[in-house]
């Protein structure tokens, strides 16, 4: 892998995160590791998205593949604005007012 130095990952202490398979890989190739409480979706944007997209899901019920497939198309359109509204809304999460 290119520039594996050069990332950061975000451990968030699932298990398949701490093996020592892991833990050895991530220091031999030098990676960064950022700790990460673990249980902490609300940190998460990605999580946020995932949220969005079940509720996408559910609302349309999709029955069959192809409808499946429609409806991923749309979440695809919408889901970089969805992520940048979640990253939007961390700081208010952390401001004590």
């Amino acid at each position: 892998m290119n520039n594996v130095g050069e990332w950061v990952f975000q451990m968030d202490n699932d298990p398949k995160h701490t093996s020592k398979v892991v833990a050895k890989w991530l220091k031999d190739n030098k990676v960064k590791v950022l700790e990460w409480p673990s249980q902490s979706s609300d940190l998460n944007p990605i999580e946020n998205l995932w949220t969005e997209l079940k509720k996408h899901v559910r609302a349309r019920r999709p029955t069959n593949l192809t409808q499946l497939q429609q409806l991923s198309g749309g979440m695809g359109q919408n889901s970089h604005n969805l992520l940048w509204e979640a990253c939007g809304r961390l700081p208010k999460m952390f401001d004590p007012s």
